[in-house]
C-alpha cells in the first residue's frame, strides 16, 4: 500500500466543485444526526513567533441517504494548518499554510497526504454553497463579494453551482486584486467593480475580509440578501455591523467555534448578541429540522435578510480530502509512495 501525495494543483485538479458541495452537505448531515466525531479545534500559540499552529481531526460516517452518491461512506482525517504573520515579509512564505492527512478509518492507513490551503478554499466555497441553497432566494442570480482575495474565486465557482448566477459585483480597497478577478471571470458572467452597498444588494453576498471594524451596514444590503459571513475565523474579527446580525436571520456551522472565533464573536462576548439572535445551526436546516428561505410557491420559511457564520470545520476538511483522493486515485494522479515502508 502507498500514501498519494497530492500538491496545490492535483487538488484543484480533482476537486470537482459539484462533488465536493455534496460531500460537505454530507457532514452538516452527519455532524447534526451525531453521525460525526470533531473534538473542538486545539490551537498552539507561539508568540515568539508571531505565529500559531492549529489541528482539527474529525470523523464522519455519511449514509446513504444523505448523499448523491449510490452508497454512503465513512471517512477520517486531520488538517495542520499555521497563522505566521511574519512569514511574507521575513522568509518570503505564505502567511497560511496547511497539510491535511486523510486516513482509512478502518485500519488508519494514511491513504494521502494533501495541499490543506487549496482544500480549505475548495471546501469553503462548498460550506458557502449549501448554505446559499438553503437561505437565498430560489431564483437569486447576483452575487456580491466583498474582498477579491483567494477566498473570492471559490465562492463564486461554488455558489454558480447552486443558483443561475449572471450578475457579480465584487469590492475590494486593491484595484489590482479587482482586476485579476473580473479578468479570471469576465467570460463567464457579467463580472464588475462595485462598492460595498452594491455588492450587497446583490440577491447572495460573500463576505471574505480579515477585517476587525465592520465594513457592512444594514444599509449596505437589500432586503431578501443572503450574507455568507466567510472571513472571520480568529476572536476579535469582524465583517458585518452588530445591529446588521441583530436584525438578520442568523445561521451558524457550530456553536463553539462560532462564538470563540466566527463573525458572532465580538457582539457574543459583549452580549450584544445572545443564543436567543441564532436561529439555529446549517446542519439543522439540512436535515429538514429547521426550515430555510420561504419557496416562491407560498412554502413557509425564513424571510428578510439571512446571515450564514462560518468558521470553517474538521468535518468539511476530511469530505473535501475524500473527493480530491477517490478522483485523484481513480485517474492517476498525484505521487504514490512509500511513507510507511510496507510496499513490496
Amino acid at each position: 500500500m502507498q500514501t498519494l501525495l497530492l500538491n496545490d494543483d492535483d487538488v484543484d485538479e480533482n476537486a470537482r466543485m459539484d462533488r465536493v458541495i455534496d460531500a460537505v452537505r454530507g457532514a452538516f448531515t452527519a455532524y447534526e444526526r451525531d453521525n460525526a466525531k470533531m473534538p473542538a479545534k486545539s490551537y498552539i500559540d507561539l508568540p515568539e513567533y508571531n505565529g500559531d499552529f492549529r489541528s482539527m481531526p474529525a470523523y464522519l460516517d455519511v449514509r446513504t441517504e444523505d448523499t448523491d452518491e449510490d452508497d454512503g461512506w465513512d471517512a477520517a482525517g486531520i488538517k495542520w494548518v499555521n497563522v505566521h504573520t511574519d512569514n511574507p515579509a521575513d522568509h518570503d512564505l505564505p502567511t497560511v499554510m496547511g497539510t491535511m492527512i486523510y486516513s482509512d478509518p478502518e485500519t488508519a492507513f494514511p491513504l494521502a497526504i494533501l495541499d490543506g490551503t487549496t482544500l480549505t478554499m475548495k471546501r469553503t466555497g462548498a460550506a458557502a454553497a449549501v448554505a446559499t441553497d438553503e437561505l437565498a432566494v430560489p431564483d437569486a442570480s447576483s452575487l456580491g463579494i466583498v474582498g477579491a482575495g483567494v477566498q473570492s474565486y471559490t465562492q463564486l465557482e461554488a455558489i454558480a453551482t447552486v443558483r443561475d448566477i449572471e450578475e457579480v459585483v465584487v469590492s475590494d480597497l486593491d484595484e489590482e486584486r479587482v482586476a485579476d478577478f473580473i479578468d479570471a471571470f469576465d467570460d463567464q458572467f457579467d463580472v464588475r467593480a462595485g462598492s460595498i452597498s452594491e455588492a450587497g444588494h446583490c440577491d447572495v453576498l460573500s463576505t471574505v475580509t480579515p477585517v476587525e471594524d465592520p465594513v457592512v451596514t444594514p444599509d449596505d444590503v437589500g432586503a431578501h440578501t443572503h450574507i455568507n459571513a466567510m472571513g472571520a475565523d480568529a476572536e476579535g474579527k469582524h465583517e458585518l455591523a452588530d445591529d446588521l446580525l441583530s436584525d438578520a436571520t442568523v445561521v451558524i456551522d457550530d456553536h463553539e467555534q462560532c462564538t470563540h472565533s466566527g463573525e458572532i464573536n465580538v457582539p457574543y462576548a459583549a452580549g450584544t448578541l445572545t443564543d436567543a439572535d441564532i436561529y439555529g445551526e446549517i446542519g439543522e436546516i439540512v436535515v429538514g429540522n429547521r426550515p430555510g428561505r420561504a419557496g416562491t410557491d407560498g412554502e413557509a420559511g425564513i424571510e428578510g435578510v439571512t446571515v450564514f457564520d462560518s468558521t470553517g470545520l474538521a468535518i468539511q476538511d476530511v469530505a473535501a480530502a475524500r473527493v480530491v483522493y477517490e478522483q485523484a486515485d481513480a485517474n492517476d494522479n498525484g505521487y504514490p509512495f512509500d511513507l510507511l515502508g510496507l510496499a513490496e
